[in-house]
């Protein structure tokens, strides 16, 4: 699947109260179709790490879905965190991992294990009750709404197609788009 249509699918599902983290290489296409104040960026924190604050959103925010658009590199760096999601209370996230096989953003070099692993399985062994894997965009279009319609905690594995989407930049430190958000799910603006 092109990561442009996937994520253009996940916006069209969006409702305008849910938060979405983006990291690495859905920073740039995410941005191009979405100016939610409920959209946070993590690019200028450590690789690996959104799906960990999204988490921290979500028990923050308990009446709000919680979406992460991680990456497949990402994820491998912090693994740890599939186990320690489905330890909280924390049913209203959706982790999304953007499955390419490669760590695009630093040169398409490929991840450990690359045409090997299974991110759903490891998800299931962490204790994801729900795992799914989309492979294409008629099939995500189809069936996604059901996924997402569920109660309970999600992880939806998306096998995109390699990309050559550059590092991203954030325009200002981190310090402001966080203090925009926290603003936004208080019910205040900047």
């Amino acid at each position: 699947m092109k990561r442009d249509v996937c994520l253009a699918e996940l916006h069209r599902l969006r409702d305008d109260r849910t938060v979405v983290v983006t990291t690495m290489g859905s920073v740039a296409p995410w941005s191009r179709l979405s100016q939610s104040v409920l959209d946070f960026h993590s690019a200028g924190s450590a690789m690996g790490h959104a799906a960990d604050f999204a988490m921290g959103l979500a028990l923050a925010q308990p009446d709000r879905s919680v979406w992460v658009l991680n990456g497949d590199g990402s994820m491998l760096m912090s693994l740890g965190t599939l186990v320690t999601i489905c330890q909280t209370p924390a049913s209203n996230l959706v982790l999304f991992v953007l499955q390419n096989d490669t760590f695009e953003v630093t040169g398409n070099q490929p991840i450990p294990g690359a045409g090997m692993i299974s991110m759903v399985q490891m998800a299931q062994g962490a204790g994801f009750k729900q795992a799914h894997e989309f492979n294409n965009t008629m099939d995500m279009s189809q069936r996604l709404p059901a996924v997402l319609a569920e109660p309970g905690l999600k992880f939806v594995n998306l096998r995109i197609e390699c990309g050559q989407e550059p590092a991203p930049k954030l325009d200002c430190p981190l310090s402001f788009p966080a203090a925009e958000l926290r603003a936004a799910l208080q019910g205040r603006r900047t």
